[in-house]
């Protein structure tokens, strides 16, 4: 067994003072037990914790380390702007180039509007939806998550057309009234809910790829389904990019399949590390919000110079290599590696990818909805996650929850990581 005195004391400590121990519930370990343990540095795909043991990282901060751990373009654009000051509360040219930035790269959004986290923006989104077209309802697909604002926090009915019920205490029953929670992959049910809310629904907000319950794919026509009934009714189809968008292609997954959303809400990647998120499209849309229209949203630290240094440093760095190509090749290495390997331990596993994210469930598959997620076996997948720590692999501590891989992986870490998976597989 590896030792984790340190992080074991760190994490008694912690439950002192912090609800749980963590500041972010996944973090806990709670789905696969245990305890987490505490990182002193990364740099690359590699994580240190503070007991002196080493991992390959396909966690990589939920996302934005696409470039690896402690990039070196990004730390020399964050020290530089630090050096000028860490927070204005007035505009800076950072802002200008990353707005720039993102207009240049993702043809649909014609206007940008920056923010501090994907929940924001996700959450400022479906405002400006409501704002836009002077309805209240919405709807968003069960496994997709879009933060923790009070409005997304809703389950899905019992029925496709029921109302949904709040997903944490504190949320009002009454805010889920607004918010029509369907099955994703479902083109019927999407039919189904227009039909029984003729001219109330604001806009559709999804996940393209959803990264939130692991990770599966839409299927053929699926997106296209959703731009056609959403103009036919006069809603705003609104991407939630924060995890594909940069990540997938320098457009996000918009680009790869072709479909123009109204609205799409960004994170991670853009901000290099550092805490931001954006939401962006159809200038006609974006003119709503305060100071030109009535749709209100602010903040004192939005386009904060360190993350706009971090963002831009990534981005540049994205456009100017051949990060995806390696990324998709890294990522089609691990996927038949990992598939062979439990192939010869007799394990039943639907392994998921798209570019460099992935997700392997220990489930017959197919997985194109939450619904196939849940018949996963979570005991299995403990035991392996576990498995994988102690080999020195960390893997994300949930079954649903999609796994990253960076430029910063080489084709020697993907096959260090496939052995390690090969024994544990046998041993579980």
């Amino acid at each position: 067994m590896i030792a984790r005195t340190k992080s074991e004391q760190l994490f008694g400590e912690a439950l002192r003072y912090l609800p749980g121990g963590v500041n972010s519930p996944v973090r806990a370990f709670r789905a696969v037990g245990g305890q987490p343990f505490f990182v002193d540095r990364a740099e690359g795909c590699r994580l240190h914790d503070v007991d002196g043991n080493t991992y390959i990282d396909y966690v990589g901060t939920w996302g934005p380390a696409i470039l690896g751990h402690a990039y070196p373009g990004i730390i020399q654009a964050v020290q530089r702007a630090a050096e000028l000051g860490t927070s204005f509360g007035v505009p800076n040219p950072l802002e200008v180039t990353m707005a720039r930035l993102i207009t240049e790269l993702v043809p649909s959004i014609q206007k940008v509007r920056l923010c501090n986290s994907g929940t924001e923006a996700c959450m400022s989104a479906i405002r400006l939806a409501r704002g836009f077209t002077g309805r209240d309802k919405f709807i968003k697909f069960d496994g997709c998550y879009h933060g923790h604002a009070d409005c997304l926090l809703v389950k899905a009915g019992s029925g496709a057309l029921t109302f949904g019920h709040p997903d944490s205490a504190g949320v009002p029953q009454a805010f889920s009234q607004h918010t029509l929670v369907l099955p994703y992959n479902d083109p019927e049910a999407v039919r189904a809910t227009f039909a029984a809310n003729p001219g109330q629904i604001a806009a559709i907000i999804l996940e393209p790829v959803p990264g939130n319950a692991g990770l599966y794919l839409p299927q053929p026509g699926y997106l296209e389904f959703l731009r056609q009934i959403t103009r036919e009714h006069g809603a705003v189809l609104i991407f939630d990019e924060v995890m594909t968008g940069f990540r997938l292609s320098p457009g996000g997954y918009q680009q790869l399949c072709g479909v123009v959303p109204d609205l799409t809400c960004l994170g991670k990647i853009i901000g290099g590390g550092l805490p931001v998120g954006a939401f962006g499209g159809r200038a006609d849309i974006m003119d709503m919000l305060a100071p030109l229209g009535p749709v209100y949203q602010a903040g004192t630290l939005s386009g904060n110079p360190l993350a706009m240094a971090a963002g831009i440093a990534a981005l540049d760095a994205l456009r100017q290599g051949d990060a995806y190509r390696k990324l998709e090749a890294l990522g089609a290495q691990l996927q038949e590696g990992l598939t062979a390997a439990a192939h010869e331990a007799g394990k039943t596993v639907c392994f998921n990818r798209c570019g460099s994210m992935f997700c392997g469930y220990f489930t017959p598959g197919p997985v194109f909805n939450l619904g196939d997620a849940m018949k996963s076996d979570r005991q299995l997948f403990a035991r392996y996650f576990h498995g994988m720590l102690e080999a020195g692999v960390y893997l994300a501590p949930s079954q649903f929850e999609a796994g990253f891989i960076s430029a910063a992986h080489t084709p020697a870490d993907i096959e260090t990581t496939v052995r390690a998976a090969a024994r544990v597989l046998k041993s579980i």
